[in-house]
């Protein structure tokens, strides 16, 4: 057994990882594919920042995610973490479960996302596409984020779900407390409160007066006799609503700012946008909308590259990281558009592969093909931009995103 504290100390991580994870990433790969970590004010955890070694773990059921367990091994290891119930409820959702209740629940919502039910959308999100454009015309200098990359993805996902789109406000506010890393617990816990009520006003009255809706269907329909409790579907709700919106909003606006700090590979896509789908792939590969898979942890002890992590462990895989590892990737760091993206893990891999995954490349290819088109032009307010990155290990995703549509 390798002795863990000799041959991997804990390495500190700083406030600066959020706006340069890459400038940690190249530095750790130099020493292997698998780091012990702490950030600020956070538990010790393992990270697996390669390509072989982050797909493999993806896929290895002796990495769990039970949110039971898991919550119960975060207090053992930190009093400080928010643990109450409410909390543990709102994440006992598909993401945070393992087989057989993971295929369980999965099963529940497997067909309202299969591809060709997604596909049936595609006039819906072009009418949407078209509407928030012709808005962004009338003006000489937008904000991306607001003004395109956000509403898109949340008008479809609250008109799928059931979700008045007027209550977009309240819920996204929520999401960005919930999936940053930096947040007081006390403004966690009110977030929680918020979202968890909400959720269940929301199931109740869908329970009441069901609708032509993905959420009335999960309510009122069952699968082999099965059918989900209230919790389960709270827990649900929340998982479609944060994940439906969240990583398209920014695999929209991170794939447009890679796009306009390359301007050949933007000027080689508008004239050829037959080349959208594939793009999109090396915009997943390149600044995908997730930094890192949410957490497992070691049930047993297991061995990723030469490292030995023991049992009670937390363990992440930045899937940021293994999109550009070298070793996988030629010249990873440099944005692409007709390489192979093929392999990528910007949707995770193995049984917890994202179910809003077709939803997202449906949207993005909408997005992007009609942004191309209508604003050719379209370029940077401000040449010297730098993005404000939120302060989350989950979402990779910017604050803002000034733009001239008509450049």
């Amino acid at each position: 057994m390798v002795d863990i504290e000799a041959s991997k100390p804990i390495e500190l991580v700083g406030d600066d990882f959020h706006a340069d994870p890459h400038k940690y990433y190249d530095r750790w790969r130099a020493q292997g594919p698998v780091h012990h970590v702490q950030f600020p004010g956070g538990i010790p955890s393992w990270v697996i920042i390669g390509h072989v070694e982050g797909r493999a773990a993806l896929a290895d059921h002796r990495l769990r995610k039970n949110s039971t367990d898991l919550y119960h091994l975060f207090e053992r290891k930190s009093a400080r973490i928010l643990t109450d119930a409410t909390t543990q409820a709102l994440a006992s959702h598909m993401l945070n479960s393992d087989p057989p209740e993971h295929t369980r629940l999965r099963k529940m919502v497997n067909k309202s996302f299969a591809p060709r039910r997604m596909a049936a959308l595609r006039p819906r999100i072009e009418e949407i596409t078209a509407g928030l454009l012709d808005e962004m015309s009338v003006h000489d200098e937008v904000d991306l984020m607001q003004a395109f990359a956000n509403p898109l993805p949340v008008t479809v996902i609250c008109e799928l779900l059931g979700v008045p789109f007027a209550e977009r406000d309240d819920f996204q506010a929520w999401t960005r407390v919930l999936v940053s890393s930096g947040e007081a617990l006390e403004t966690r816990s009110a977030a929680t409160v918020g979202m968890s009520e909400y959720l269940r006003k929301l199931v109740a009255a869908k329970q009441a007066q069901p609708g032509d809706d993905l959420l009335s269907g999960l309510i009122h329909t069952t699968a082999d006799g099965d059918r989900l409790d209230e919790q389960e579907l709270v827990a649900m709700a929340f998982l479609l609503l944060v994940a439906g919106h969240e990583t398209t909003v920014n695999l929209i606006a991170n794939g447009t700012y890679a796009l306009l700090r390359n301007r050949s590979q933007w000027q080689a896509l508008r004239a050829d946008p037959a080349g959208v789908p594939a793009a999109i792939e090396e915009f997943l590969r390149y600044d995908g909308p997730v930094g890192w898979a949410t957490v497992r942890f070691t049930d047993e002890a297991i061995r990723v590259g030469e490292i030995d992590i023991p049992a009670g462990e937390l363990v992440y895989i930045a899937l940021a990281a293994a999109n550009r590892d070298p070793a996988r990737y030629d010249s990873g760091d440099h944005l692409d558009i007709t390489a192979n993206a093929s392999g990528h893990v910007a949707f995770g891999h193995g049984i917890h592969f994202c179910v809003g995954a077709p939803l997202a490349r449906l949207e993005a290819e909408i997005a992007f093909t009609a942004l191309l088109h209508r604003f050719p032009d379209l370029d940077l307010a401000d040449q010297a931009f730098t993005p404000h990155w939120q302060n989350s290990l989950l979402i990779r995703g910017m604050a803002d995103l000034p733009v001239r549509p008509r450049g």
